[in-house]
């Protein structure tokens, strides 16, 4: 049964770990069910051996393996058969006592069993071997319920010896003839050794079980734990959003308290302008009775002497003030208004990475810019919320200026040059991009030694066998990668990567003292490293084992821009236009190097000559 049950192993498919079901075999020689093998194929672009992961150049022509499948329907068959006759077998008296009877009389229970006699004796018929010397060098052991399993079929002797090279028990003819150079024990003694060990293993188990039911009884309170972090984490955030939600109407009721002061100033202003004007239809009014008085002066003197004394008002010149809202706190107010609605429209369009990156350089910019002092009694009545807030509403202008490329403050006030912010954010003509334009090419000291490098080590590829490159601590020896052959640490750079597919490549950034050989030399997979990378037609970005799963636009050029002294690395989808899909925001602590990633399978990436 033993026999068996190692055969169902060898036939199994070790896609669907069962007995093979209609076997084929592929041409690195692997086994696998028909149907398994084709699901495995059928939305991958290249075909490999899911076993060892050997490449095939085309689809294999999978055809049935008859000699396997003979073999496959004969084990099926002795296993049925096996079974069968084990549920329906007729169990034998000493099976149904549950004890050996003495192989003398066939009545008594037997107490020993002669390894030299090869028969089982009760306590009667033992006699002879306990008295007489004769029998003295007979082993007496436990009774043996099969005895026919402790001789060896080849020489019909006792099976007393074990053979510790080849694991298996011998007689002694076996021990003179076929492992006369071997370690051969008593099979007592391997008994013992056996017992020992697996002593050892239940008290491994032991404890292993005790460090399992210790981590569940831990695990078991996760769940609370986790609910009561979940309870604090939304009271947290409904906190902040309130607080938000608060400022944001304390701003909306300042906004419209400054407008309600502006009309109540015109209220103010035409009363009193009418009001001089109705005092100067009066002043009118009576000098007009005195022109009127003088004209009827019949004395040409008098005539003469009264119309030097014309009133002022007659000379007056009316007109209609000019009063709207358009002073400054208003205007502010509304540009405030409108600033804020675009910038949170265009922030809720971007992943919650690329916010957090685009407050993080709203922050730069606060902190760069001259806030403008609000109005006086605004000011007093919300100064603590307006600091949280961008801490004036010039500061959030300026915030909209700085991320539409404008000037930060003037290099006068800071002690420093003109600094241009950038933006990460925005469409962008290619050109714009090309100003920050560098040639890259690959550094062949760092290249796995499947890496097939071509054009002025320009173009990467992947080779079905490794190259001959001699061996250095720089190259990868497990992930085929290669890095640029020049690292960045200051300044503003760009490059532009030509992919053959949207498939199996990922595009980076590392430190130089990236692991080199195992899982963890993988981009992404640590925290000196970050990629964003196409697997199974799924694109994502990595960084520090934490993936974020992007929207795959299937570029054909992916462009790089590097701001070191901005602490980002922005992916551009460059056709047309130059459109950002992905942004990584951190702060660099020594110079980092444009990293590639190519699996097997004909994909391959050109570094474009800018």
């Amino acid at each position: 049964m033993a026999g068996l049950l190692q055969l169902e192993e060898d036939l199994s498919c070790s896609i669907c770990l069962s007995t093979f079901d209609c076997p084929v075999t592929v041409p690195c020689g692997h086994n696998f069910c028909n149907n398994c093998l084709l699901l495995t194929w059928a939305d991958c672009c290249s075909f490999s051996c899911p076993q060892c992961r050997a490449v095939f150049p085309t689809r294999p022509d999978l055809k049935k393996n008859t000699v396997l499948s003979t073999i496959v329907e004969s084990f099926s068959s002795k296993m049925a058969d096996k079974m069968e006759a084990k549920l329906s077998g007729e169990p034998t008296k000493v099976e149904k006592d549950g004890v050996i009877l003495c192989d003398t009389c066939m009545e008594t229970e037997a107490s020993k069993t002669c390894l030299t006699c090869m028969a089982s004796f009760c306590e009667e018929h033992l006699k002879p071997h306990r008295m007489n010397p004769v029998f003295s060098l007979h082993p007496l052991v436990e009774p043996v319920r099969n005895l026919f399993e402790w001789t060896c079929q080849n020489h019909h002797k006792l099976m007393e010896f074990f053979c510790s090279q080849h694991g298996q028990v011998i007689c002694s003819l076996c021990h003179q003839q076929d492992h006369k150079g071997c370690c051969v024990i008593s099979a007592e003694e391997q008994r013992n050794l056996k017992k020992a060990y697996f002593k050892d293993q239940l008290d491994f188990l032991d404890k292993k079980r005790v460090q399992n039911e210790k981590v569940i009884g831990e695990m078991s309170m996760l769940p609370e734990s986790l609910q009561n972090s979940a309870t604090s984490t939304k009271k947290a955030l409904a906190a902040e959003y309130q607080r938000i939600r608060d400022m944001l109407t304390q701003e909306e009721q300042n906004a419209l308290l400054a407008v309600d002061h502006e009309v109540q100033n015109g209220h103010v202003k035409i009363k009193t302008l009418m009001k001089k004007f109705t005092s100067n239809i009066s002043t009118i009014s009576k000098a007009k009775e005195h022109i009127q008085s003088v004209l009827k002066e019949p004395q040409t003197l008098a005539f003469l002497q009264a119309s030097f004394d014309l009133p002022p008002a007659a000379k007056f010149d009316p007109h209609t003030p000019r009063i709207n809202l358009d002073s400054p706190n208003v205007k502010l107010s509304k540009d405030f208004a409108t600033s804020l609605n675009q910038f949170l429209t265009e922030s809720f369009k971007m992943t919650p990475e690329a916010r957090l990156g685009r407050l993080k350089i709203a922050g730069v910019a606060e902190e760069k810019s001259t806030p403008v002092p609000p109005a006086k009694a605004a000011a007093k009545k919300n100064k603590q919320m307006k600091k949280d807030l961008s801490k004036s509403m010039e500061n959030l202008l300026n915030m909209k200026e700085m991320l539409s490329g404008l000037h930060v403050a003037s290099a006068s006030k800071l002690g420093a040059g003109p600094q241009e912010a950038l933006d990460i954010t925005s469409v962008k003509d290619p050109h714009e991009l090309l100003i920050y334009a560098r040639t890259l090419t690959l550094d062949r000291t760092t290249a796995n030694k499947r890496i097939v490098m071509s054009d002025g080590y320009t173009r990467a590829t992947v080779a079905d066998q490794p190259l001959n490159y001699p061996n250095c601590p720089q190259r990868f020896t497990v992930c085929s990668q290669v890095l640029g052959s020049t690292g960045f640490n200051t300044g503003r750079h760009y490059w532009e990567v030509l992919l053959s597919s949207n498939n199996f490549i990922g595009i980076g950034l590392t430190y130089q003292d990236i692991d080199r050989g195992g899982l963890s030399s993988r981009l992404g997979r640590n925290s000196v490293s970050w990629c964003i990378e196409w697997l199974n037609n799924k694109l994502s970005a990595w960084h520090d084992t934490k993936e974020t799963v992007l929207e795959n636009t299937h570029p054909k050029c992916v462009g790089v821009l590097l701001d070191c002294e901005g602490g980002t690395a922005t992916f551009y989808n460059v056709a047309k236009k130059a459109t950002p899909f992905h942004s990584f925001v951190f702060h660099f602590a020594k110079a980092v190097y444009p990293a590639f990633w190519v699996f097997p399978g004909g994909s391959s990436l050109s570094l474009r000559r800018l």
